[in-house]
C-alpha cells in the first residue's frame, strides 16, 4: 500500500511547487532510463520560477515561467510535447489565475502559440474575457503578439507511435494499455506565493492520446484545473480531466478552506482520495496563504517538485524522499 504523501512544507517567503503528469509510471522498464531527465525538467522549471520570486518578483510571473519551461520539454506533455488526438491533430489547453484579484485566462483547442500557458496569460492581461478557443483564440493569439511556431515544431515520433498504438487497441477492442511514463495523458502545472503573499496557478496540457476532436479537460477550466484565492490557496490539478471538471476539484479545495477551516493539506488529500474513489486518477500541487504546500496525488506516481525561499529544489517521482538539487 503507498505510503501518505509528505505535505507539509514552507510557511515562510516564497514557494513554489510543480507536477508534471500523474499516473501509472512504471519503476522499471524504458522508463527508468528517463527518470533523470523528468527530474531535471522539473528542476529547471522550478529554478526559473526561484529566480523571479528571489529577485522580488510576483507570483503570477513564477508560474507563468515555471510552466513555460515544461512546455518547452518535449517529455512532457504540453507545449512541444503534446500528445495527438484521435484525428492525429494536435489541441493544446492552458489556464492562469491570480490570487489577488481573480483574474484568469485560458485557451482551448489550440495549435500554434509555442507556449500556450503566454497565451492562457495574454488573454488574462489584453482581453476582456476568461476563455477563448480554436480559430479564435489563434487569431487573437496573432493580433496581440503570442510567439507562434509551425505544426512540425510540436511534432515527435514517439508521440505519433503513441497514437497509433491508441487507435490499433480501439479497432481491437483490447482494454486500455498502461503506458510506462503516464505522459499520453499527462499535464504540466505549478503555483505559487510570493513574498507579498500573493498567490497564482497556472496549468497546461496536450490532453490525451487520442482524444475526440474538441474535447476540453480541467487544464483550461477555472475552478476544476486551476485556482487561486489569496484568501484560501492556489491550485493547479493533473489526472482525469472529465472527472476534475464535474467536481470542481480546485476550487473544491479552496472552498474546503474557507468554509470547512480544513487546513491545506487535509483538503487537498481529502479530494484526491475522494476522486479516487469514483475512479478519478490524478493529483494536485497546492499552496496556501502561509506558504505551506500540498502535493498529493492518488496514482502510482506523480512527476512533482517544490522550492521554498531559501532552500534546495527538490524533486520526486514516486514516494522516496525528494531529490535535492546540487
Amino acid at each position: 500500500m503507498r505510503q501518505p504523501e509528505l505535505n507539509k512544507f514552507g510557511g515562510r517567503g516564497f514557494a513554489l511547487a510543480v507536477h508534471g503528469g500523474a499516473g501509472p509510471i512504471r519503476k522499471e522498464g524504458a522508463n527508468r532510463s528517463s527518470m533523470a531527465s523528468h527530474h531535471e525538467g522539473l528542476r529547471r522549471a522550478l529554478a526559473a520560477g526561484r529566480q523571479i520570486l528571489a529577485d522580488g518578483g510576483g507570483a503570477l510571473d513564477a508560474v507563468t515561467e515555471a510552466v513555460a519551461a515544461l512546455e518547452d520539454d518535449p517529455l512532457f506533455n504540453a507545449g512541444r510535447g503534446s500528445v495527438f488526438s484521435a484525428t492525429g491533430k494536435h489541441e493544446m489547453d492552458a489556464s492562469v489565475m491570480a490570487g489577488a484579484d481573480h483574474r484568469a485566462g485560458a485557451v482551448a483547442g489550440i495549435l500554434g502559440p509555442r507556449n500556450p500557458v503566454l497565451a492562457a496569460r495574454a488573454v488574462m492581461e489584453q482581453s476582456m474575457h476568461v476563455l477563448l478557443i480554436g480559430e479564435g483564440a489563434l487569431a487573437f493569439c496573432r493580433e496581440h503578439g503570442v510567439t507562434c511556431a509551425e505544426p512540425s515544431y510540436f511534432y515527435s515520433e514517439k508521440r505519433w507511435q503513441e497514437l497509433q498504438t491508441e487507435l490499433d487497441r480501439r479497432r481491437r477492442g483490447n482494454p486500455a494499455t498502461v503506458v510506462d511514463d503516464c505522459t499520453d495523458r499527462g499535464t504540466v502545472g505549478a503555483v505559487a506565493r510570493d513574498r507579498c503573499g500573493n498567490l497564482a496557478a497556472a496549468t497546461s496540457t496536450g490532453g490525451m492520446t487520442g482524444k475526440a476532436a474538441g474535447r476540453v479537460g480541467d487544464s483550461a477550466i477555472i475552478g476544476a484545473g486551476s485556482y487561486a484565492d489569496n484568501a484560501t490557496c492556489a491550485v493547479s490539478a493533473t489526472g482525469h480531466g472529465e472527472f476534475f471538471i464535474r467536481y470542481g476539484a480546485a476550487f473544491e479545495i479552496a472552498a474546503r478552506l474557507r468554509y470547512a477551516g480544513q487546513s491545506l493539506q487535509q483538503a487537498a488529500r481529502e479530494v484526491i482520495d475522494s476522486l479516487a474513489g469514483i475512479g478519478g486518477s490524478g493529483g494536485v500541487v497546492a499552496v496556501d496563504r502561509s506558504g505551506i504546500l500540498a502535493l498529493p496525488f492518488n496514482t502510482a506516481g506523480m512527476y512533482r517538485g517544490f522550492v521554498l525561499d531559501g532552500s534546495a529544489i527538490h524533486t520526486a517521482i514516486y514516494d522516496e524522499p525528494y531529490q535535492v538539487a546540487s
